[in-house]
């Protein structure tokens, strides 16, 4: 592992988190915690640190040579504000896809067959015995038809389900957020795996909630302001829809948040995307990054230049 400031052959210095290390076929400077105890004057190439937190994105400002800023995570939100002109900002397209996809099947199929409600009633040795929903048969919209919502997709087609793919337009296959007062109605189930943006920020509020049929289940792996949380818990309270979550607003969420308390929901504390799967997609991205950007090629999954 090298930590001291190696240059590439460019002359382009490159910094990365320690567990990214064997990512890249040029030298570069790995640092364990934090980069700010390193010098940062002529890093060209940065990767912030994943789950790392304002700090980390916030040492773009000390870096006057940055040109192009490698996230880890598929969310970028959080980083616009941090980043320089000039700066080309990149998510991890395709890292968490595998997980996130994972967790949004496990808390379904969770939620539908009550396994949470057997694992709270196990210290009291309740038998909670009776018929469930089961996936199969289930009409399924996922909102959201990128790298994730895909995912989403081919997974749950093996369940026998029917899965109907929204995004920002229609195209083969997907139909248009444009079209979902006609299509929540039928849902069953509602997962939302969309990006935070203007567009989406509060999308899921009053109307969009009582457009859902009687019994469906919210499924949120995307982020937590996609959701409206006071017009959510009004549902979930009367008893009319079930919600199971990935992600909240705020995030963590109280713990006097009735929320946590309520039958019909299920939280889970932002885990889509932490599992094993993470850090050989990680190193295979950058690594490929790092090559496009050494040859000279635009890198992949650009989603902001500058302010």
């Amino acid at each position: 592992m090298n930590n001291g400031g190696v240059s590439i052959s460019s002359g382009r210095r490159v910094l990365l988190p320690d567990y990214l290390a064997g990512a890249a076929d040029v030298p570069v400077t790995y640092y364990r915690e934090s980069a700010a105890e390193y010098p940062l004057d002529d890093v060209e190439v940065y990767v912030p640190p994943y789950m790392g937190g304002p700090e980390g994105l916030a040492l773009m400002a000390r870096m006057p040579r940055l040109r192009m800023a490698q996230l880890l995570t598929a969310g970028f939100e959080n980083a616009l504000a941090h980043l320089p002109p000039t700066v080309t900002l990149c998510n991890a397209g395709g890292v968490h896809d595998a997980s996130t996809a994972e967790l949004a099947v496990g808390l379904t199929l969770a939620s539908l067959r009550g396994l949470d409600d057997f694992a709270r009633a196990m210290p009291i040795s309740s038998w909670l015995d009776g018929r469930r929903v089961s996936l199969a048969d289930r009409r399924v919209v996922v909102i959201g038809a990128g790298g994730v919502g895909r995912a989403i997709e081919r997974r749950l087609l093996p369940f026998e389900t029917d899965v109907v793919l929204v995004g920002r337009t229609a195209r083969d296959g997907v139909h248009a957020v444009a079209d979902l007062p006609g299509l929540l109605p039928g849902a069953d189930v509602v997962v939302l795996a969309v990006p935070l943006d203007a567009s989406t920020r509060g999308m899921v509020d009053a109307r969009f909630l009582a457009s859902m049929r009687d019994g469906a289940l919210l499924v949120n792996v995307a982020r937590g302001p996609v959701v409206r949380t006071d017009d959510l818990l009004a549902e979930v309270e009367r008893g009319r829809l079930r919600a199971a979550l990935d992600v909240t607003d705020p995030e963590p969420l109280p713990a006097d948040h009735p929320l946590w308390r309520l039958p019909g929901v299920l939280i889970s504390p932002h885990v889509g995307g932490n599992t094993t799967a993470f850090l050989p997609r990680a190193r295979r991205l950058v690594a490929e990054q790092l090559a496009r950007w050494e040859a000279g090629r635009s890198p992949l999954h650009i989603v902001a230049v500058g302010r």
